[in-house]
């Protein structure tokens, strides 16, 4: 019998997950590469470390997708 309840099972397996190279950000992140755009991932410095920066242009893109 377990002693922590399913609640407390489903918020540690889901904690366990991270949004990392998933399949909407890998296909953004393609089309800009064949596109020959220059982005930087996760830039740390900007407020909610936006997926990808494209600084030349100025402007931030975040994947939303599973």
């Amino acid at each position: 019998m377990d002693k922590d309840s399913p609640l407390l099972q489903r918020y540690a397996n889901m904690a366990a997950i991270h949004g990392k190279d998933t399949k909407p950000k890998l296909v953004v992140r393609c089309y800009l590469w064949v596109c020959r755009l220059h982005y930087r991932q996760n830039h740390p410095r900007l407020l909610g470390r936006p997926d990808i920066v494209m600084r030349k242009y100025r402007t931030v893109i975040f994947v939303n997708g599973c």
